[in-house]
Formats: structure tokens, sequence, C-alpha cells
């Protein structure tokens, strides 16, 4: 006795469902990407403030770190650990050098480009 192939099985009815089960995928993947699209457009329309921003993270140990933070026109040392967050002082602008700090509304597309270009270098 001999297998049978698997595509005698298949008649046009199976290649309908396939087609229409490929197309269905398609669509819940392209719905998805705009969905995820959407919902990190409104989160970071929440959850970033215009007067709040980290300038720059320095980590010290695992769990602790040293911010530099930017109040309205303040510029504020914090130390951050797990537990709480102190505060070191207000920092001068004419010491700090902003020319590496990163915008934190930059996406994703940005970030890789400045890491692919780094890495060419």
């Amino acid at each position: 006795m001999t297998m049978p192939i698997i595509g005698e099985y298949m008649g046009a009815d199976s290649y309908l469902q396939f087609i229409s089960v490929l197309i269905i995928f398609i669509l819940v993947l392209v719905a998805t990407y705009y969905v995820t699209k959407w919902i990190s457009n409104y989160q970071k329309d929440v959850s970033f403030g215009k007067n709040v921003q980290i300038i720059e993270t320095n980590k010290i140990s695992a769990t602790k770190y040293i911010q530099i933070v930017k109040i309205g026109n303040r510029y504020v040392a914090i130390a951050v650990s797990k537990d709480q967050i102190t505060n070191l002082g207000d920092v001068d602008e004419q010491f700090l050098d902003l020319s590496g700090a990163t915008d934190s509304n930059m996406g994703f597309k940005e970030i890789f480009e400045k890491i692919k270009g780094e890495k060419k270098k």
C-alpha cells in the first residue's frame, strides 16, 4: 500500500481556506502594528511632560544612579536608588556639556540611525 501525496488531499476548498487564513493573518499583523503605534504615541504624550527632562544618567552600581534633571530652567543633580531619590543640589548650566545630551522624545528610528552612524566610524 502506498502513501498518498499530501497534495492529493487538498482540493480547491482547502486552497481557498489557506488563502483566507493567510489574508486574515496579514490583516491582524497590520492592525497590531497600527494599534501599537497609536498606543505608543498616546503614552508618549501622557508620560512626557514639557517641564521635566532627564539630561543625563550615570550608573553608580546595579541599583543606584546619578541623574541630571532639567526642571523648568533649573538643572538639578539627584541620586536615584531602588527605594529613594535624594537631591544632590543645583548645577549651573555653564558647567554642563549639553552637546551630547539626547532628546527624550527621539524615536526608535532616530536612535537606530545614530547608533548605525557611530558603528560605521
